[in-house]
């Protein structure tokens, strides 16, 4: 089954890897949720996803790293480590919480010139649209601005640092 819609062998085992690490992950997440028969029970995974993830600490959970634009109270913590960044992530609702822990998983690892250059229409592919109230979505969208920023503002500033 072909996963990403710039190269035919995406998610293969003849994958051209072209794609880069973001995509990789990414495209994980879309299999995974492709080989899930329903919007229910894909909520239901996306679910269960947040509440097995290591919940963040409560040092963390302050204004400076919330989500604004959720429905919820959802954190993204970015770390940095040489020149990758990292993201740890939570949220008060199980829904929110699987999907910020998605995006901290997909991004986390990639350097933020990666992260600035990967275009994130690109998390149209797992088809949150049928999945999430028109809410939620613009809390997912919240959550991809704020990688964005975070990568900006560490591309800047190389040696900024965040939280440790």
């Amino acid at each position: 089954k072909r996963i990403c819609m710039k190269h035919d062998k995406c998610g293969t085992p003849d994958c051209c890897q072209e794609c880069g690490p973001i995509q990789n992950k990414l495209n994980r997440y879309v299999q995974i949720l492709g080989n899930i028969d329903g919007d229910q029970e894909k909520y239901l995974w996306i679910m269960d996803y947040g509440k097995n993830s290591i919940p963040m600490k409560n040092d963390y959970k302050v204004d400076e790293f919330e989500v604004k634009g959720c429905q919820t109270q959802t954190w993204l913590v970015p770390h940095f480590v040489d020149d990758k960044m990292y993201f740890s992530a939570d949220s008060n609702a199980l829904i929110s919480k699987g999907m910020v822990c998605i995006i901290a998983d997909v991004y986390s690892g990639s350097s933020a010139q990666d992260i600035n250059e990967f275009d994130q229409d690109n998390f149209n592919e797992l088809s949150l649209d049928t999945l999430l109230t028109p809410g939620r979505n613009n809390g997912v969208h919240s959550m991809l601005k704020l990688i964005k920023f975070y990568s900006g503002q560490n591309a800047d500033n190389p040696q900024h640092s965040k939280a440790s």
